[in-house]
């Protein structure tokens, strides 16, 4: 690799520098004078410059020059050159930077490693990957304390690659001086485990969650050096939740050292007293629960047959209340309006959780928050509890609503009260917001009564962080509910004391802590750009196999544009905007005597191949993209509008005009 002229003086220079600075040359000086004493006394032989730099070697100089000289990849620099070619294969997109990291020396760190994982067998019979072949990736997720890291992907194998390490900041923030080091003891009172959750990506871009695994990193406080290796044992979700998936070699170790460490039988006996008073808090209120759902079936016996959750199991099998999936959630600068957030969550992919076996059977999965959001995708009660604390956290009084759709379709979705009394349902897998106007069963039949837009049939109970409802209405019927919370009648209430007893602000709990949202990693231009260029190639390789020619009008896709961007922004605000300014373009565009088509389509994923398909099995698409007649001009324009945890909206509008032949 050979440098331009400047740019090896320059190197030169900083060379030099360093080496003034650190005085090498008066140290080169000493060992001469001392290598001529020693060695040349006796016969006078000729000294070569090997033997200096041997002498320098076994005197360290060297290897001190060389760690003193850091060459540090400057990150400002990608921002100035222009952006390179995009890899054709994922592998990892980022070039490797190296950053300084600012870690006060007031502050306690635990610095956790992953070295390296083994006896995954299901990738057993996996075969190395060929340089540059594409791969199924493991991830893997952290989450502790507010703080967030993510893994490179390592290709997936019996014995995984992960060579990684986090810098953990732990800090009580309740302690008052920010400043003051904190000691193992107070360390030792810092409940909250590191959330693991591992994520396998196959070669379309398709997320599994692996596994879910919540690391209790205190036993390093009981370590005389302070450095503690553990091998992780990951288990499986759902229903695998008790099949090992895998080992993971972890390596902890606190930084700066302690000055005094805990006995382990300090720390093991904190940990089981600990296990015990959250045992007894749940068992307390199983025991509450119990009495609740008994009264509960006194009041009418048909009751039995409503959908009133009082439990929900996780992905790793474990039964919580349904209350601890919901709390107050901020989502700092990311969202700005409660609709924004209701389409954000709107966003997420829908996928309901994986079966073995037929049956038709639904497989209950209610994922931690950091599972769902680092897989990209869930159930409905996923993003259900999801917008609920979104809601919660923009100051609205949010509910979960548990009952069913068409056919008896179990559901969730969420229902917000105005302080007027109004009662809105959000669906949270669409964004759409629905006025509930129940109906008055009383009323004589000729009286007009509102019909319900919604999907929603029937309602069992409702719920949120601080609150939980069972409907004890004559009928369960949602177009006849009345929303009125505060008559016993109507909705039977839970103990508010009972449930902050195992639901988080409450003291011990075995609740994970919700993650806080990351900005979407997305630039929304190159991706728009990516999509639209393999869609035209897409697009004139399906006319060529129809023995059709293809011609692009540039300026008909770019005035496409607005159109994409006022469809999202009426999918976010409800509002529709600037539809005449696109109708007055177009109408400029297309010249007397022509045809204009178009058709628009929203994805959540950015896999063009696979939107191709499913836009031509459109029959207004497939009519656009294979056009036949006189100066057939072709246009597609894509928009990708990127949301937190790299949620995408992707708009993609396929147009055509002609002329028209009679």
């Amino acid at each position: 690799m050979s440098l331009p002229p400047e740019k090896a003086s320059e190197l030169k220079q900083i060379i030099h520098q360093q080496l003034l600075k650190m005085d090498v040359h008066g140290r080169i000086r000493e060992v001469l004078a001392e290598t001529i004493r020693e060695e040349l006394a006796p016969e006078h032989q000729q000294l070569s410059t090997e033997d200096l730099i041997k002498a320098l070697r076994q005197r360290g100089i060297i290897d001190d020059v060389m760690k003193e000289l850091k060459f540090v990849t400057d990150v400002n620099e990608k921002e100035r050159t222009s952006a390179p070619k995009p890899a054709t294969h994922f592998v990892d997109r980022e070039p490797p930077v190296l950053k300084k990291t600012n870690i006060d020396p007031t502050r306690r760190y635990l610095y956790l490693q992953v070295l390296g994982g083994k006896a995954f067998l299901e990738h057993l019979q996996e075969p190395e990957p060929l340089p540059g072949q594409i791969c199924s990736t493991f991830t893997l997720c952290l989450h502790f304390r507010n703080q967030r890291f993510r893994s490179k992907p390592v290709p997936c194998a019996c014995e995984p690659d992960f060579q990684d390490g986090f810098l953990l900041e732990v800090h009580k923030d309740s302690l008052g001086d920010g400043s003051k080091m904190v000691d193992a003891t107070t360390m030792l009172s810092i409940c909250d485990p590191v959330h693991m959750v591992l994520i396998k990506t196959d070669t379309v871009g398709e997320t599994t969650l692996v596994a879910s695994y919540f690391l209790e990193w205190r036993s390093v406080l009981a370590v005389e050096n302070g450095i503690t290796n553990v091998a992780v044992e990951l288990l499986g979700v759902g229903t695998e939740s008790k099949v090992s998936v895998g080992v993971l070699n972890i390596r902890l170790e606190m930084y700066p050292q302690l000055n005094k460490t805990l006995s382990s039988e300090i720390t093991s006996t904190q940990f089981t007293l600990e296990r015990q008073k959250t045992a007894e808090k749940e068992r307390l209120f199983l025991v509450y629960a119990k009495q609740w759902w008994r009264e509960y079936l006194q009041i009418r016996p048909t009751h039995n047959t409503r959908l009133v959750k009082i439990f929900a199991q996780d992905e790793n099998g474990v039964n919580r209340p349904v209350c601890s999936y919901v709390r107050p959630l901020r989502a700092g600068r990311l969202l700005d309006t409660p609709r924004q957030a209701a389409r954000f969550v709107s966003v997420l992919g829908h996928e309901r959780a994986p079966v073995i076996g037929g049956g038709g059977g639904k497989q209950e999965q209610w994922c931690t928050l950091l599972a769902f959001l680092c897989r990209n995708k869930g159930d409905c009660e996923d993003h259900a509890n999801l917008l609920c604390s979104l809601l919660l956290g923009f100051g609205l009084e949010a509910f979960v609503c548990v009952g069913t759709k068409a056919k008896g379709v179990p559901h969730t979705w969420v229902m917000t009260c105005g302080s007027d009394g109004t009662i809105t349902f959000w669906e949270s897998l669409t964004g759409h917001r629905y006025i509930h106007r129940p109906l008055n069963p009383d009323d004589p039949p000729l009286a007009e009564q509102p019909k319900p837009l919604y999907p929603y049939r029937t309602i069992g109970c409702i719920f949120n962080h601080q609150k939980f409802f069972g409907n004890c209405q004559p009928s369960d019927a949602v177009e006849v509910c009345v929303f009125d919370l505060h008559n016993e009648s109507k909705w039977k209430p839970m103990s508010e004391e009972a449930i902050k007893s195992v639901c988080p602000p409450g003291a011990t709990s075995s609740v994970p802590p919700f993650p806080p949202l990351c900005a979407s990693t997305i630039d929304a231009a190159v991706t728009s750009n990516e999509i639209e260029v393999q869609l035209r190639i897409l697009v004139s390789e399906h006319r060529k196999d129809l023995g059709l020619s293809t011609v692009w009008d540039d300026q008909l896709s770019y005035l496409l544009s607005p159109a994409l961007a006022a469809y999202e922004l009426e999918r976010t605000t409800g509002v529709s905007a600037g539809n005449e300014e696109f109708q007055d373009a177009v109408r400029r565009a297309v010249p007397d005597g022509h045809t204009f088509k178009g058709f628009p389509i929203h994805f959540v994923h950015r896999n063009a191949r696979r939107a191709f398909a499913t836009c031509l099995r459109s029959p207004f698409c497939e009519e656009i993209i294979c056009c036949r007649g006189d100066q057939v001009r072709l246009a597609v324009r894509v928009r990708v509008f990127a949301y937190p945890e790299s949620a995408c909206a992707v708009w993609i509008m396929f147009a055509c005009k002609y002329r028209s032949v009679l």
